[in-house]
């Protein structure tokens, strides 16, 4: 073999090794699914579902009142829900067979409209990572729940919160867990995983918060974590806490009335471009991200796609999500990864929106009214769902975004949670 063809295989496994570190470096098991961009890594899987609907293995009524997704790691199930009255966040394990192990409360819920939980934990080493709606990150051992650690984030960094409080999924890697207040004080802050001792801050700049869940990224053999205020998409390093970019030329005309930009769905990344799209008329917005991460460049943007809370997907080079026409009505949409182009906007089921994942080919949507789950064949050209089968349990709308483990499709609705046999 010749040195140059060496050097070749050497440069190319120096680079797989890197993007395969800075992967394996976030915990796989937290906001939607390993990468946090709604595709679970499953093979196997069902390609059309029964008639009415794959096999219910089993569900439980007693979760507690919540939108945030239940993690599965080894034989246990984890969920954050709210207890009886509604006055604390709990945190509950369960068995693969939908016992309940213990459910212990750890925290304060956002005390005005919509006070659910929504922060889904990010588990890593025996512990798990949670944000509550009134800004507590807090660390509970999962062998039992115990608090091992807390920082009131939403005093000791002066939080600035839009209408709903915060909604946040902790990001955790190497020795850190991000959270990200916005506001006065600082905009985003790092943690130390097992004492909750800040790490770094990063500037501020005044704005109110958005709900999104941050992201690490590797491009170039560089990591960065990919934020959102209700003002700034931005990238921090990682190591520092630097702020390297920001970009500032999207938002909603109501800001023109007073109102803030309402961003709440974690970006797509993918060779060096950075998506990003929310609801009420802000639309969305492909970045490229230059090689040294120091900036970005806008490539595109569509006014067509406007996603709500119900996250987005890419396959195939198109993006598919839902579309926010009012707060209860929407569509579902294709949009051509590489030219912003819409590929369809069609209707389903009571012409409404809803949350989406992907796994094995296949999209998995949530329609928030109706509770259909509908099995969806990709296409550049319609939406074409090749199955379909309604949720019939739990109370307030469909917000919470599913989940695909070991071939179980995991479904919450309010304080119910259900599992089906979708391999």
């Amino acid at each position: 073999m010749s040195v140059k063809v060496l050097k070749r295989v050497a440069l190319c496994s120096f680079a797989c090794m890197m993007a395969a570190t800075a992967v394996a470096q976030v915990t796989p098991y937290g906001w939607r699914g390993p990468e946090r961009n709604g595709i679970y890594p499953e093979t196997g899987l069902l390609k059309q579902w029964p008639a009415a609907g794959p096999q219910k293995l089993w569900e439980t009524l007693d979760v507690g009142k919540g939108y945030s997704s239940p993690v599965i790691v080894g034989d246990r199930l984890y969920i954050t829900g709210m207890n009886e009255d509604q006055t604390k966040e709990t945190f509950s394990a369960y068995t693969l067979d939908g016992k309940r192990l213990y459910t212990v409360a750890y925290g304060t819920p956002w005390d005005q409209t919509y006070p659910e939980t929504r922060t889904t934990p990010a588990i890593v080493d025996g512990k798990a990572y949670v944000i509550s709606g009134s800004g507590e990150i807090v660390c509970l051992s999962v062998a039992d729940g115990k608090e091992v650690w807390r920082v009131d984030g939403g005093k000791v960094y002066s939080r600035k919160t839009g209408n709903w409080g915060t909604s946040e999924c902790p990001l955790v890697f190497d020795n850190k867990v991000i959270f990200t207040p916005a506001g006065d004080v600082t905009t985003m802050v790092a943690l130390d995983k097992n004492t909750g001792k800040e790490i770094w801050r990063t500037k501020a700049w005044g704005d109110t918060g958005a709900y999104v869940s941050p992201m690490l990224i590797e491009y170039k053999g560089k990591r960065q974590i990919i934020g959102s205020t209700a003002v700034h998409i931005f990238g921090v390093n990682p190591d520092t806490g630097a702020v390297e970019w920001d970009f500032t030329e999207w938002g909603s005309p109501r800001n023109a009335t007073g109102w803030a930009s309402i961003a709440p769905n974690t970006p797509l990344f993918k060779d060096g471009k950075i998506f990003f799209g929310h609801g009420y008329d802000i639309h969305s917005y492909m970045l490229q991200l230059a090689d040294d991460l120091k900036s970005v460049k806008l490539l595109w943007k569509n006014e067509t796609m406007d996603t709500h809370h119900g996250g987005y997907v890419e396959l195939n080079g198109v993006i598919y999500g839902s579309n926010h026409h009012n707060n209860s009505q929407g569509t579902w949409i294709g949009v051509d990864w590489n030219t912003g182009e819409t590929l369809f906007d069609s209707n389903w089921e009571n012409k409404s929106k809803g949350s989406i994942i992907a796994a094995d080919g296949m999209l998995y949507a949530y329609n928030e009214r109706s509770g259909a789950v509908g099995l969806v064949k990709p296409a550049r050209d319609k939406f074409e769902v090749v199955s379909q089968f309604k949720i019939s349990k739990g109370s307030g709308p469909h917000w919470a975004h599913p989940v695909i483990v070991d071939g179980v499709l995991y479904v919450r609705h309010g304080e119910a949670l259900m599992a089906y046999k979708v391999k």
